[in-house]
């Protein structure tokens, strides 16, 4: 017997606030880069360019999100969610892009510096951070339940330091010609990015990878559920993200022989059990009244054909 339990998470107001971000992230930038051409600085052009990276990448962020509400169909039964995931992914992948020329011309600027403006980097580095900050606000709420948002967050989060970054680098530029800090100040930029954009990755592909989400305790889990009165025992336990919003979970729950209906209940508990202790909304249950296989927490049928393919490999490349 099969049991499962899920609640979707609107986004609707997500995407609105995804959406004003995009649009100003589409202005501030250009006319940054104006600004940078004309002062001479490439920290502020690095700036315009992270947060021109930035509208490309909310755009991704917005388009994912849309995808992720489609219902699940007949060829997609999980839904569209994890596309969220793979936007992220991809954002990161623009973000180490645009950290690749900065650092580039940067080095070209530390080699041969030249005259900087400092009026008009400070006017268009306040530019920045008044949107960015807006743009920081106004995500702020969904980066703390979905991956895709709190991407874009991070984004704006950072375009807003850079910038107040970049102001007092202009700041600076008024009393002392210290050009030779506005590449240093590029390079600090992309440390920031990287560090950012690693972070997300790492949790990405994770998630991709069906891995354990951080802080699941498996054996914790069938600790708990087999303390419960009518429990025989757990194994063959799963526990991932289908998407950075929800945790699934997969397992065999053996039970004593006993009529259908009285399953429902036990299944209840078991359900309510796993989202007040491990916030897991999405169990998938099935009831037996022996083990089949071995009883092993983990699933010994995907350790069965992983051995196997390894031995398959090691024959195919070590003939007799």
């Amino acid at each position: 017997m099969e049991s499962e339990h899920h609640d979707p998470n609107p986004v609707t107001s997500w995407g609105k606030r995804l959406f004003v971000t995009m649009m100003m992230n589409l202005v501030i930038p250009l006319v940054q880069i104006v600004a940078g051409i004309l002062a001479g600085s490439m920290a502020l052009i690095s700036d315009a360019l992270h947060n021109l990276s930035d509208f490309i990448s909310i755009v991704i962020s917005y388009a994912a999100l849309k995808i992720g509400q489609r219902e699940p169909s007949l060829s997609q039964t999980f839904g569209y969610r994890r596309v969220e995931v793979v936007a992220a992914v991809f954002n990161v992948a623009i973000l180490f892009g645009a950290a690749f020329y900065i650092t580039v011309e940067g080095w070209v600027r530390l080699r041969n510096p030249s005259v900087i403006q400092g009026n008009l980097v400070i006017g268009a580095a306040l530019l920045g951070i008044a949107a960015n900050g807006i743009s920081t606000w106004l995500l702020h709420a969904g980066a703390k339940e979905n991956l895709n948002m709190r991407g874009a967050f991070l984004h704006m989060l950072t375009d807003t330091l850079t910038s107040v970054g970049v102001a007092l680098l202009g700041v600076l530029w008024l009393f002392r010609p210290w050009y030779w800090l506005d590449p240093i100040v590029s390079w600090a930029i992309v440390v920031l990015i990287l560090y950012n954009g690693w972070g997300i990755l790492k949790e990405s592909l994770l998630i991709l990878m069906n891995a354990t989400p951080p802080g699941i305790d498996l054996r914790a889990i069938q600790k708990e559920v087999e303390a419960l009165e009518g429990i025989e025992g757990l194994h063959h336990l799963h526990v991932w993200n289908p998407s950075s919003g929800t945790i699934a979970l997969a397992a065999h729950v053996i039970v004593p022989d006993q009529m259908l209906g009285q399953i429902d209940d036990l299944a209840k508990k078991v359900r309510d059990l796993l989202l007040s202790k491990f916030n897991i909304d999405h169990p998938i249950l099935q009831f037996e009244s022996g083990a089949c296989g071995s009883k092993e927490l983990l699933c010994a049928l995907c350790r069965s054909n992983y051995s196997a393919q390894l031995k398959a490999d090691e024959n195919r490349a070590w003939p007799e």
